[in-house]
This record gives structure tokens, C-alpha cells and sequence, in this order.
């Protein structure tokens, strides 16, 4: 068996995978509580319900390759494991975390002799370009039907081959229903929680700290009860909110630093701050501070912030935002969330204007549709005598010498002549500078 393999032989014909019908009680109450039928499959009923697009497979008889992808706990490799079993097919399954390719390559040779085996890859976003390179061929010539699990977007982690050839379907954070229901029946139907005597007054910190992840759900279940000592009169454990932030002690931040809620949350707290709203804006920065993010990180895209979005409506926008970089780099946590509230709100209730982007922008898009003009040869240094006598900067007039320390003369190429790249925002520093800029012009061009 290759290492990182949990392949089994089955004979032919292969009986459909088996879950172990009695869980081993000294495993975690997630674990005993596995669904061994798909009909105890919890949520996901846009998927397995009535109506659901995996049922209408089942009931064709027919499973394509898919790629199964949301958050931890939500039933991915349940469901894998659970659909070759309706589909009576062979099941083999490799983790990416610790499986390579001959792994891969192994597994399939094994396919080849048991048409139809289902493989399973869990966390598919771990596996390198040669490794879902060598699943294609197997893929598309129906070897083996592929079903991967993922909490990245498969957009950014598959490769685009592999991808065209499975069906992505997306599985939801469990609501609050599915998870009370989780709760009742593990209360209700486990050996080692009935032996507890469980009363269950309050449910709203367990549903919240969870964060519609069944698996950690049921583990801080298990842990609350475990750790909280029976009523001496009634013998009951009775669990309160209380009871559970006790033992949980502090929130159960759900984000991912390294993976797509870095870049969610990250653009939803640039885009409150861009649309002045300074509470959502902290409320963002609360989650990324809750979640480990790197402060300076945060601190980086302020400083882009203060110049893409405020500009020269608000130059002290970007010093604020430089002096926050700077005291966040030297202090770091826990200090700096107070550097960085302050900062957030400054920048978010201060008046806005992209003219400085749109500027660039136009300017780099200017260059890359017409390439790089001459630079006029007024306007050249001239450090050899040769280039003196070509005339590179004789006509050159140094604006200072001019009132106002304005000279009219042309700086862009000639092709280029009377362009605007810049134009003022509305707003009342940007309103002056429109001001200075239609007295240059007016002086420079006549209009």
C-alpha cells in the first residue's frame, strides 16, 4: 500500500464502502456521531435533499467527478464516503497533505482492474500541479470518479484542466436548525452523553461559538459536558451560555489568514472604509485581529487606502496612515489595535476622492496603448558637449524665475500635448488645486 493511502481491495463485485455501523466510544463525540446513511446526513439540502442535484445522480445511477467545497465541518468527506456507498462503488481515498504523486499514480493502476472506484482527495488544494496533472488522464477516461474536498476556492487551487472536468458544488455553513437538531440527537442518542444527564437551558453560545462547523460544534458539546460537574440534588449537568463561555474562555474566531476569508474580509474592510463607514470598518478589523492577522499587513493596505481612496482631498490621510505603519511595525500586539482603530477611523469619516488612482491609471494605460514617446529636448540633461551642441535643454525655462514660480511651457511629448491624466475630485482641497491648474492652463494653452 502506498504511503498516505487509505485504499482498500475490495473484491469483485465490491460491496459498497462500509461505515462502521458501532462507533469505537473512545473516540470524540464528532466522530461517534458520523452519519452512517446518508438519509442522517445533516444539511445541505440544496445538495441531498428531495430535490437535490446529488439525489437526481443517485437516482440516475450515475456519479460524475466533483469538487466539493466550504467550510471545515460541514459534512465533505462524510458525503464523499457516504455517496459511493449508495453507488455501490469501490472507495479509495488520499490525503494531500501527506500523499504524492506515485501515491496518486499507485491508486490509479489499482483502479484500472476495479472500474468505476470512487477516490476521494481531501484538502485537493494541497496537492501540487503534478499531482492533479497525474489524475487528468484517469479523470477523463472515466477510471476513477474523483470527488475533492476543499475550503479554498477551487477557482484559485485546481488547475484549470482538472476543474473543466468535475462539477464544483458549494456546501453551506450549517444553520441554526440543522445544529440544534445535531445537539438534540446527540443528547439523546449517544451512550457516553446520556450517562451525563444532560439539560440543555441555553444553546445560543454553543451555536454561536461554532460557527455553523458541526464538528467543532459537537466537540465543545463534549467538552462542556464533560468538564461541568452534575447538579448534587437532580444529578442533571445543566449547560447554560454561561457554562459554555466559561470553558470556551474566548470566541472561536472563523477565519483563515492563510486561506480565502483573509481575502474576503480584507476587501469588505477596505470597502467599508472606502464607503466612510467607520463601525463595519471595525468591525472587520476586530475579526482579522481575532484571527492572528499580521498588523502589518493591515497597516500596508491603510497606506494604499490613503492614497488610492483620499488622496489629495486629504493629505494627512497618508501621514497618519505611514506614522500607523511605522508605530505598528515597532509595537505590534496587543498594543496596535488601538493604532490601527484610530486609524481606520480616521481614514474612514474622511472626505474621499480617487483622482490620484484614476490619474496613474490613465497615465500607464496611455503608455502601454502608444508606448514611450521622446522626451523633448528641452527638457534633457545634457552632461556631454555633444549633446549641449545638439540642443538637449538650451530652451529649457526654470520656472521659478517666473511669477509665481510659473513658467508656460510644454513638459509632455508633443504627441501628448494638452493631455489630462489628473483631474480634481469634488471636494473642497481638490477644489483649489482645480483653481491653480485652470490658471496654469488658461496661461499655458489661452482656454
Amino acid at each position: 500500500m502506498a504511503t498516505g493511502s487509505l485504499f482498500d481491495d475490495i473484491p469483485t463485485p465490491p460491496p459498497p464502502p462500509e461505515v462502521p455501523g458501532v462507533p469505537d466510544p473512545r473516540a470524540p463525540l464528532a466522530e461517534r456521531r458520523r452519519p452512517r446513511r446518508l438519509a442522517d446526513y445533516a444539511g445541505q439540502s440544496h445538495l441531498v435533499g428531495e430535490a437535490g442535484v446529488l439525489r437526481r445522480y443517485l437516482a440516475a445511477g450515475k456519479l460524475p467527478s466533483l469538487i466539493l467545497w466550504g467550510p471545515p465541518g460541514v459534512g465533505k468527506t462524510t458525503l464523499a464516503l457516504l455517496l459511493a456507498q449508495e453507488m455501490g462503488q469501490p472507495f479509495a481515498a488520499l490525503s494531500a497533505i501527506n500523499a504524492g504523486v506515485k501515491d496518486v499514480r499507485e491508486v490509479i493502476d489499482r483502479a484500472r482492474k476495479q472500474r468505476g472506484t470512487v477516490l476521494f482527495i481531501d484538502e485537493i488544494h494541497r496537492f501540487s500541479k503534478a499531482q492533479q496533472d497525474a489524475l487528468l488522464g484517469a479523470v477523463e477516461q472515466g477510471v476513477v470518479t474523483l470527488i475533492g474536498a476543499t475550503t479554498e476556492n477551487p477557482s484559485f487551487e485546481v488547475i484549470p484542466a482538472l476543474l473543466s472536468r468535475c462539477q464544483v458544488y458549494v456546501l453551506e455553513p450549517l444553520n441554526a436548525d440543522t445544529l440544534r437538531e445535531l445537539i438534540r440527537k446527540a443528547l439523546a442518542e449517544d451512550e457516553q452523553m446520556q450517562k451525563k444527564n444532560v439539560r440543555l437551558r441555553e444553546d445560543h453560545a454553543l451555536l454561536a461559538l461554532s460557527g455553523g462547523d458541526a464538528r467543532k460544534l459537537l466537540g465543545l458539546l463534549e467538552i462542556v459536558v464533560e468538564s461541568t460537574p452534575a447538579d448534587p440534588e437532580t444529578g442533571e449537568t445543566v449547560i447554560t451560555d454561561a457554562v459554555v463561555q466559561t470553558v470556551a474562555q474566548r470566541p472561536l474566531a472563523k477565519y483563515d489568514k492563510g486561506g480565502e476569508m483573509h481575502y474576503d474580509v480584507i476587501s469588505a474592510f477596505i470597502k467599508s472604509i472606502r464607503g466612510s463607514d467607520p463601525n463595519a470598518a471595525l468591525y472587520y478589523l476586530a475579526v482579522m485581529l481575532a484571527g492572528g492577522e499580521d498588523v502589518k499587513f493591515i497597516a500596508r493596505r491603510l497606506l494604499i487606502l490613503a492614497s488610492e481612496d483620499i488622496g489629495n482631498a486629504n493629505p494627512s490621510a497618508l501621514m497618519l496612515a505611514t506614522s500607523c505603519f511605522q508605530a505598528c511595525t515597532v509595537i505590534g500586539l496587543p498594543e496596535s489595535d488601538l493604532i490601527l482603530s484610530q486609524t481606520v477611523i480616521y481614514l474612514a469619516t474622511s472626505v474621499k476622492s480617487n483622482a490620484a488612482y484614476t490619474a496613474i491609471r490613465a497615465a500607464q494605460a496611455e503608455v502601454q496603448a502608444r508606448g514611450v514617446h521622446p522626451v523633448p529636448v528641452p527638457l534633457r540633461n545634457a552632461p556631454t558637449r555633444l549633446m549641449k551642441q545638439l540642443g538637449y535643454g538650451q530652451e529649457y525655462q526654470y520656472s521659478h524665475n517666473g511669477e509665481g514660480s510659473f513658467v508656460a511651457q510644454d513638459f509632455l511629448p508633443p504627441a501628448l500635448a494638452g493631455t489630462r491624466f489628473y483631474e480634481p475630485g469634488d471636494n473642497p482641497a481638490e477644489a483649489k488645486i482645480r483653481e491653480r491648474l485652470r490658471g496654469w492652463w488658461q496661461e499655458k494653452y489661452g482656454y
